[in-house]
């Protein structure tokens, strides 16, 4: 069971991805894998851990599994990427006309700020009232695509200093916060080479698991 941030951070390590939710492999998930009294509770637990989990410097966070949330180690990050990205930088992506407008305004503005929080990314894009429409699909969409991932929650604080509410989102890309060499070491890969390292990689770790539920979730 698990009951802290350090620990979601090595089970991450110890089986390169794991995703927030359960899915269609049975047991593969924080959520399966927490005790009841802290998924929701006064006292923090995973959605808390979130932070420091990503501040730990050994895992990335995103939309990664089915357009919901979860961890990728270091060392399997770059293969997730080469094959969801299929071979294409995002720039040969766009200009090989498999990249919207709007998803080129979010990538470069997030690429050209760092970081940026949720909310000042909808601004700067133009999302918001009376402005663009749709931004949850584009920001899902780029993180599925390994383009854009989480890099931190911020919280409000009340005045006495203690913090409230659901975190916010900060996103960045995988490459400035891990450096572009470490994200594509994968490339030299052909794209279907690393969704077999990934799917034999799972399967070895639940092997109760259909072939259908590894695809489905790692698609």
């Amino acid at each position: 069971m698990l009951k802290s941030a350090e620990e979601i951070v090595e089970l991450t390590e110890r089986w390169g991805f794991l995703p927030f939710f359960r899915n269609s492999v049975r047991g593969f998930s924080i959520e399966e894998n927490t005790p009841a009294d802290l998924w929701f509770s006064d006292r923090d637990g995973p959605w808390e851990w979130k932070g420091p989990c990503i501040r730990s410097g050994r895992v990335l966070y995103g939309k990664f599994f089915g357009s919901k949330a979860g961890y990728v180690s270091l060392e399997w990050f770059p293969d997730l990427a080469n094959y969801r990205r299929d071979g294409y930088d995002f720039d040969s992506r766009y200009d090989s006309g498999m990249a919207s407008v709007r998803d080129l305004n979010v990538v470069d503005t997030v690429s050209r700020y760092g970081t940026l929080l949720s909310k000042k990314l909808k601004s700067l894009c133009g999302y918001g009232r009376g402005g663009e429409k749709g931004f949850d699909g584009v920001i899902t969409r780029l993180q599925m695509q390994t383009y854009v991932c989480i890099s931190d929650f911020e919280y409000m604080r009340d005045k006495y200093g203690n913090q409230y509410g659901w975190g916010v989102a900060r996103y960045s890309t995988p490459e400035n916060m891990f450096g572009y060499d470490a994200i594509t070491s994968a490339y030299s890969r052909e794209p279907e080479e690393s969704k077999a390292r990934i799917f034999n990689h799972i399967k070895v770790l639940f092997p109760h698991a259909a072939e259908k539920d590894i695809l489905k979730l790692i698609k």
